[in-house]
């Protein structure tokens, strides 16, 4: 670990600018010494008060713009003197070694006046500046040092000489130091010992960088401590040398080739001890400490923007360093974080930040320990639900600096607008939220509990105060790994626009209780009857015997009345694990809502609809297709003319003859097969479309009766005109005539 600071702060890191006070009795030598670091050189002529000086940034060694003030006693008043105190950020009091008069008016006057002006609790940094050391051959340090034990406020005394620019630049370097980096908030000089908050936050540090979790930091975590706090790697010698010295002065420093946590935090001590805090600082602020030792909000609360219907996720890098972090802490490779490894986990935090609910959110083992999904499942939940609390929860673990990002904000993926995805008709999210509506005690606990995997047996086993109204897992639909949360939304008259926002509802209601299908149906035609979000209506507890539900309507022709999907039966009163079918189809429809939508639209207009629009569009292709090869003239040798004599030429009639008799013969076999359950079906809405497509058959076989196919056409069988797959084929087999037709027609072009 180097003691130098080569990696210089970010500027977030950092204050603005740095304001420097100097002030004094009268001829100490203050504006001699400003004037003598500007112009290097001593003054012959010193006016009674310099200008305030500002150094740029660029000069500095500290990258910091610093502005430098005067005091004159003779020209400003004690009122000017106040104000100049409050705006400082580090205050030199200059003193003459050969005047002990000057040097008792520090502890008498200066330092009393200083602190009067400032709070307890966040002293100026102050700096003793003993001028005139040219005059004399000794030093004033032995009458300083009683004055710098007594007073803690003191960072450093620098002896210096304006006539001979001796420490001149080095006086205001301390300076900078003693803002940028003061070592109050590290160090009781008194007990000659860290501070509590200093070794809280170096703990952090150790417990971070340690990534393999084994109380030591080896050369490999040390390395890449040092490089990502100082940009540069240690040298194997160099490393050999940190643990001798902590060797040589703590016993238990380094174990098995690695530095301890106390040997860690002893290095630290050494180097404040020895001035040089600055590194410590470094360490510090590279992992988002302020000057207060307390975690900067920059660093725990990046500038995130999340534009409206835009949901939040954690991309795959996230995900990557999630797992790392739960095989860190998996000590007995169990795939479950015990209470105890848990609480290991959580020691970065400054508080426990999940309670006792979130193991009946997420998937726990037989023992009730949150296993590898739970863990991943819980991190999914709460970006989705609260981004900023997920960014602060990453902050904590270390995120930016062990994945060496600039923030815990590349870990988040902002999906696009909601909107789009139905425009496009496909979706890149992973998390898709369903709310759960029903009356209470309906048995909507029980369904998100069977979403992960209980069973109604482990269901009565959870405590009322650890129940939970959310539950995610995963599911798979079409081979992809999807998350589905679910949310119990409480029993309301009406709902609110946030509990109406999600991708999918589920609508639940006891077969058991005869009033709380009512419900359902009420919330249904309240909120969501006109709306693009599916429903799924479940039935649950159907274990138990079905009662009539006192509506005008059964659930089934509620939903046969509405265009949505059947009752879903559903019971957790099951041996194993409850079944997941209805988590399949719920993520199916969040995943496809327009496909959903789209399937609602289409049985409103019912089969009638249907034929007709097909017989419109094969009329309309036809009429396009002759409009485009219509010519006046009989010349036989233009290209109208040619493709004309081509489309009524035998050859091509009796190509299109025979598609139609392959699709008639298709047709034939598979009504032979399927003719028990079309008569089977319901006779008036059979009876119904057989006229509506005998009379499409009129209309679009009229016209052209001359060939054998289309008198066989007349002939078909209710039972063969009942199914679609008649009309789907046709279809086919137009578009295919069409397609060789045309290619037939280029063919010609080109030859011609």
């Amino acid at each position: 670990m180097r003691a130098g600071r080569d990696r210089p702060l970010r500027a977030a890191d950092m204050k603005k600018d740095v304001r420097i006070l100097l002030v004094g009795e009268p001829r100490v030598g203050k504006t001699s010494l400003i004037m003598s670091l500007v112009s290097e050189e001593f003054p012959e002529e010193v006016p009674p008060r310099a200008e305030e000086i500002t150094i740029p940034a660029d000069v500095t060694p500290e990258r910091v713009p610093t502005h430098i003030v005067d005091y004159s006693e003779a020209e400003q008043s004690d009122e000017q003197l106040h104000q100049e105190i409050s705006q400082a950020n580090v205050i030199c009091i200059v003193y003459a070694v050969n005047n002990k008069h000057s040097i008792d008016k520090v502890t008498s006057r200066w330092i009393p006046l200083i602190n009067e002006r400032t709070d307890k609790d966040s002293r100026l940094p102050l700096i003793l500046v003993g001028n005139k050391s040219d005059l004399v051959e000794y030093s004033s340090m032995e009458t300083i040092l009683p004055i710098m034990n007594q007073y803690t406020e003191i960072e450093t005394c620098v002896e210096c000489s304006a006539k001979n620019l001796k420490n001149i630049s080095e006086l205001f370097y301390y300076a900078q130091k003693a803002v940028l980096h003061p070592t109050g908030p590290l160090y009781c000089p008194e007990e000659k010992e860290m501070k509590p908050a200093c070794v809280k936050a170096l703990t952090r540090i150790f417990k971070i960088s340690d990534q393999d979790n084994d109380g030591t930091l080896n050369d490999a975590e040390l390395n890449f401590f040092q490089r990502i706090c100082f940009n540069t790697p240690l040298a194997p010698q160099a490393l050999e040398d940190v643990k001798n010295v902590v060797r040589k002065h703590i016993s238990d420093g380094v174990a098995d080739s690695g530095l301890t946590l106390k040997g860690f935090l002893f290095l630290h001590t050494l180097f404040i001890q020895r001035g040089r805090h600055e590194t410590t600082w470094t360490v510090l602020r590279r992992f988002g400490y302020d000057d207060d030792l307390d975690l900067t909000p920059e660093y725990l609360f990046p500038l995130l923007k999340i534009p409206p219907d835009c949901t939040t996720e954690l991309n795959h890098h996230a995900y990557l360093f999630l797992q790392s972090t739960f095989d860190k802490h998996d000590l007995d490779r169990d795939c479950a974080l015990s209470p105890d490894e848990l609480k290991d986990l959580f020691k970065v935090f400054p508080y426990i930040p999940w309670g006792p609910d979130v193991n009946n959110t997420v998937c726990t083992n037989e023992r009730g320990w949150i296993t590898y999904q739970g863990f991943l499942s819980q991190w999914t939940l709460t970006t989705y639900l609260d981004v900023q609390r997920c960014l602060e929860y990453l902050g904590y673990l270390g995120y930016s600096i062990l994945t060496e990002q600039e923030s815990q904000a590349s870990a988040i993926t902002v999906t696009r607008d909601k909107k789009i995805d139905l425009q496009k008709k496909q979706t890149q999210r992973n998390v898709f939220r369903c709310n759960v509506i029903g009356v209470k005690n309906c048995g909507k606990s029980g369904v998100l509990q069977a979403l992960l995997g209980r069973n109604l047996t482990r269901q009565k086993k959870i405590r009322d105060d650890h129940k939970s109204y959310y539950a995610i897992n995963t599911v798979y639909v079409y081979g992809q790994e999807k998350y589905l949360l679910l949310h119990d939304i409480s029993e309301s008259e009406f709902l609110t626009e946030a509990e109406i926002l999600c991708d999918v509802v589920c609508l639940v209601y006891d077969v058991s209780n005869p009033k709380s299908f009512e419900y359902c149906a009420r919330i249904f035609k309240q909120h969501f009857m006109d709306s693009r979000i599916p429903c799924l209506i479940v039935a649950a507890k159907s274990d138990l015997h079905e009662v009539k539900q006192e509506y005008s309507i059964s659930p089934t022709d509620f939903c046969r009345k509405h265009k949505m999907p059947p009752p879903q039966a559903f019971t957790c009163n099951t041996t194993d694990a409850p079944s997941k079918d209805i988590f399949v189809k719920l993520t199916t429809m969040a995943m496809y809502p327009e496909d959903h939508y789209r399937d609602r639209l289409s049985r409103d207009t019912g089969n009638t609809d249907r034929i007709e629009n097909l017989r419109k569009i094969w009329v309309f292709l036809k009429t396009a297709f002759h409009a485009r090869l219509r010519c006046m003239c009989t010349c036989n040798r233009c290209t109208f003319c040619i493709c004309q004599n081509f489309l009524n030429s035998d050859l091509l009639q009796s190509v299109k003859n025979k598609i139609f008799t392959a699709v008639l013969n298709r047709l034939r076999a598979r009504v032979a097969e399927w003719g028990a359950v079309l008569l089977a079906d319901d006779e008036g809405s059979v009876t119904h479309q057989v006229h509506a497509v005998s009379s499409v058959e009129d209309s679009i076989f009229m016209e052209s009766s001359h060939g054998p196919l289309f008198l066989e056409a007349r002939h078909v069988t209710q039972a063969d005109l009942k199914s679609s797959t008649f009309w789907l084929r046709a279809s086919f087999g137009a578009t295919v005539f069409a397609v060789l037709g045309f290619a037939m027609y280029k063919a010609l072009l080109k030859q011609r």
